[in-house]
């Protein structure tokens, strides 16, 4: 027998009250995705290498041309806030000061998955699909490739390639294209 239960999402707002009253805690590792409180994975240094050097490459690439965000939140509608470890975003001369990034703020979600794989693909991609966000990069440690999903439509990407470590990547938006090496290490 299946049984229905109706559950109760949390919305943005009421998330952020929960970390200012001390509910969650500033080291709790969670994010808000679709109303509920999910648990990050702990950072480790086959997690964090590759997301310090995709950063510096960013920043060799793209300088000040861009805002370039590191495992911070970006508010998706009223009931999600992943943290993505990097998000290359439209210039903000207050570095979001007064909101945190939409949407329409996202250039490119990038995930560094070891662990997250299967979230990644499973969890976080129909949720940025289906909020528009244009491109999303899964850094795949475990298969050694650059999984590109572009176009969004509905809850998935009517572009996917993969690359391995021999391939360049073109971001074509941005004018700039990336040996798949300097990414994979």
């Amino acid at each position: 027998m299946v049984v229905n239960v109706e559950k109760r999402l949390l919305t943005v707002a009421e998330y952020h009250k929960m970390a200012e009253v001390g509910i969650l805690d500033p080291d709790d590792r969670v994010e808000l995705i679709k109303g509920e409180i999910i648990k990050m994975s702990p950072l480790n240094s086959p997690h964090t290498s590759p997301v310090k050097r995709i950063t510096s490459l960013m920043y060799q690439l793209f300088g000040n041309r861009l805002t370039i965000s590191v495992q911070d939140p970006i508010t998706i509608e009223d009931h999600s806030e992943p943290e993505p470890d990097i998000a290359l975003l439209a210039f903000s001369k207050d570095f979001y000061a007064e909101r945190h990034p939409r949407p329409e703020d996202v250039i490119l979600l990038i995930e560094v998955a070891d662990s997250t794989v299967a979230k990644d693909q499973q969890l976080k991609l129909p949720l940025y699909a289906e909020a528009g966000i244009k491109e999303y990069w899964i850094v795949n440690i475990v298969e050694k490739q650059l999984e590109v999903y572009q176009q969004p439509k509905d809850s998935s990407y009517t572009i996917q390639k993969i690359y391995t470590s021999r391939d360049q990547v073109r971001l074509e938006n941005l004018g700039a294209t990336i040996n798949v090496n300097s990414i994979l290490g």
